[in-house]
């Protein structure tokens, strides 16, 4: 039990000031923004900034911060300090530059900021790996809350042909969202599917406290670091595990899709870096709720989706239960329309197509949906095939998150700011991803090639590659800073 409240702290007390020192680095000001100078109706929209926060948070917390804690708590207490620390210190922080530096580059999104400040060749990469990640993304968020609506709404099996229908009827609800206006369909929905969330969240917390105090107490007993049951390691396992609970490249794409609809700057760090941080209490509460229940006896090879009742039924009762799976259900759901909508808008920057007229999104939509479908199918008929699908989503999705950091940071240290605060983090996940598709049966299983036992090799390559990434971020500021000199020269001999 202290370890949690000592987690909480961190989280919160660690949140506050620390997210008051992003924005001092930042540096948000009056100037108009994205929402104002662009307004369009469609996806350039001022929205109050309640509404605003909800939205962001939504669209940010899927499953992610849910079934990732639940097997991340396996590794043991540890996850109540890493996952708070990496929400303050990398997380939060990786949301609110994204958004922020999108809206002084007038909303644009993520490829483009990557082009602008990393280089075009980058861009070309990021923009393939982002493009399969929102795909996963989206199929992901079919698949886990139509499973979840079968199985614990209807009472029904999983694998019967209704599970089809159920899946049809979220797709669709993703095709009208993608489609119309963000305040039409997003922007009244949300707050309904917003309270689902939060009496969820709280019910979870309040339960752990109230009933669970001993059980997480006794288990927070033993080593800090557990032995995870399938003998995983820490690092890089944990971290790709916890994805979405910690950071995620995913959550750049949904602050730059929501910095079209700011009013003002000043509204960023309750906008991005705060949801981060409620995103992060979700994630406790639920990493909680399952130790007790592991510490209780709960087979620990307890399917995700099934823990999340057993968690959900045992702290809330049945009927809170059920509100708290509505909030589960939620989660997904809210994240799967604006990933969509998301690649849309990336899409459509890319290959310059215009988005005011319903018929072109439509048509853009259509390409989207079929991939994402074919994943869906093949998924589900596939023994191993959502087990695969997530282990490729939670691999993409915090790869995405380095080329973020590593555009952040050529930006805070092209404008002669602290860029250590998002290239530590950087380096740190760099060296998690790479060590870990170096490593595992569906990368280059490096440590098996070369005979050995464990990460040895997969470590010292993954080393190698956070230096040279570190290098390039250093070059690429000096290279911009001598190119902003060279611009100012020339306004100068222009004005004189």
């Amino acid at each position: 039990m202290i370890l949690f409240i000592i987690g909480i702290l961190i989280l919160l007390i660690g949140g506050y000031f620390y997210g008051k020192y992003c924005e001092k680095v930042f540096g948000p000001d009056d100037r108009e923004t994205p929402a104002v100078k662009k307004a369009d109706g469609v996806d350039f929209v001022v929205m109050k900034s309640w509404k605003n926060q909800l939205v962001e948070l939504l669209n940010i917390a899927g499953t992610g911060p849910i079934f990732g804690p639940i097997q991340g708590i396996l590794f043991g207490p540890i996850a109540f300090i890493t996952i708070p620390v990496g929400c303050v210190l990398a997380g939060s922080l990786h949301d609110y530059f994204a958004g922020m530096i999108s809206m002084r580059n007038d909303g644009g999104q993520v490829p483009k900021l990557i082009e602008k400040y990393v280089g075009s060749g980058t861009k070309k990469i990021y923009f393939v790996v982002t493009c399969v990640l929102m795909l996963l993304v989206g199929a992901v968020f079919i698949y886990t809350p139509g499973d979840l609506i079968v199985n614990d709404i209807m009472g029904m099996d999983i694998n019967s042909g209704i599970i089809w229908f159920v899946y049809a009827g979220i797709l669709l609800y993703y095709i009208v969202a993608t489609i119309f206006p963000i305040d039409a369909i997003i922007g009244k929905i949300y707050p309904i599917f917003g309270a689902f969330l939060i009496i969820s969240a709280i019910g979870i917390f309040v339960g752990v406290l109230a009933n669970g105090g001993r059980d997480l107490h006794a288990m927070t007993e033993g080593a800090f670091l557990s032995v995870h049951p399938d003998g995983l390691s820490f690092i890089p396992v944990f971290f790709i595990t916890v994805a979405c609970g910690i950071l995620s490249g995913f959550h750049a794409t949904q602050a730059t899709m929501i910095s079209r609809t700011v009013k003002s700057e000043k509204d960023g760090v309750k906008t991005f870096y705060n949801m981060m941080i409620v995103e992060g209490f979700i994630a406790m509460c639920w990493a909680a709720g399952a130790m007790i229940l592991f510490n209780q006896g709960s087979d620990l090879k307890t399917p995700t989706t099934i823990m999340v009742s057993e968690v959900a039924r045992h702290f809330m009762g049945d009927f809170g239960g059920l509100i708290a799976i509505i909030g589960v259900i939620v989660l997904p759901i809210t994240s799967g329309d604006t990933a969509f909508r998301s690649l849309r808008l990336m899409l459509s920057e890319q290959f310059n197509i215009d988005q005011s007229k319903i018929t072109k999104r439509i048509g853009l939509s259509a390409v989207l949906f079929i991939p994402a479908v074919a994943i869906l199918y093949w998924a589900k008929i596939n023994p191993s095939g959502f087990n695969i699908l997530w282990r490729y989503f939670a691999f993409t999705n915090q790869l995405v998150a380095v080329f973020g950091l590593i555009m952040i940071s050529i930006y805070l240290g092209t404008h002669g700011k602290n860029y250590w605060i998002s290239l530590i983090p950087g380096m740190f996940y760099a060296f998690v991803v790479s060590s870990f598709i170096l490593h595992a049966d569906i990368g280059f299983k490096l440590d098996k090639l070369f005979g050995i036992e464990g990460y040895t090799v997969s470590y010292i390559v993954a080393a190698i590659i956070v230096i040279f990434i570190c290098i390039f971020v250093r070059k690429k500021i000096k290279e911009r800073e001598s190119y902003i000199r060279e611009l100012d020269f020339i306004d100068f001999q222009t004005a004189n």
